[in-house]
């Protein structure tokens, strides 16, 4: 598994599942043309471009080069780079027949050719032996109140609105991107904000 300091955005889950085989970083998804009236999901794609920088890894074909073009309209060129896979022809196993152009997409990738994508891109790769900073924890969030309690629902989503985020995220991806925004006590210092909000 290889560490890389900045984000990475694909455009579907199964790119996604790929990915994180081969990579340890936060990913994100546009849901294809999702992205376009997605407004939240932008918001946040542009927050975490300026926290740690974002690389955009979409397609070959011309739907992946319309996405990657939206995305560089959204977002500030500093905090983007850009990864770019080879045209190679052929279909996913998943697939009964090649997409559109016939051009395999980022999940039909090797290992290697994804790697050297990333690198050609400028990524930050990390060392692996490098300590691990602490950052909030699952524990930290039952802890804190917000999962696996009889409100913590109610309370995660006052958060999630209180911070500008994707209402609909899920726990899992709620905590990334917490990770990605915030330290721990930053957290908590929101969460005293937002009981005085609604003390």
């Amino acid at each position: 598994m290889v560490k890389i300091k900045e984000a990475i955005v694909v455009e579907g889950r199964y790119d996604k599942n790929t990915l994180s085989q081969i990579v340890s970083a936060p990913i994100f998804e546009t849901a294809g043309f999702g992205i376009f009236k997605d407004k939240q999901q932008m918001a946040l794609l542009r927050r975490v471009a300026m926290e740690r920088g974002l690389i955009v890894f979409t397609d070959s074909d011309g739907a992946g080069f319309v996405i990657r073009n939206h995305i560089k309209c959204a977002i500030d060129s500093r905090y983007l780079k850009h990864a770019y896979i080879p045209d190679i022809y052929g279909k996913e196993r998943r697939k009964a027949t090649p997409g559109k152009e016939g051009k395999l997409g980022v999940e039909g990738m090797t290992r290697d050719v994804l790697l050297e994508a990333l690198r050609r891109s400028g990524a930050t790769f990390e060392d692996e032996t490098a300590p691990a900073t602490m950052g909030i924890t699952k524990q930290d969030l039952m802890e804190l109140g917000l999962s696996g309690g009889k409100n913590s629902g109610v309370k995660r989503l006052a958060l999630l609105r209180k911070l500008g985020l994707p209402e609909h995220m899920s726990t899992n991806a709620m905590l990334q991107t917490l990770n990605l925004l915030y330290t721990p006590e930053e957290l908590r210092s929101v969460l005293i904000e937002l009981e005085k909000d609604h003390g």
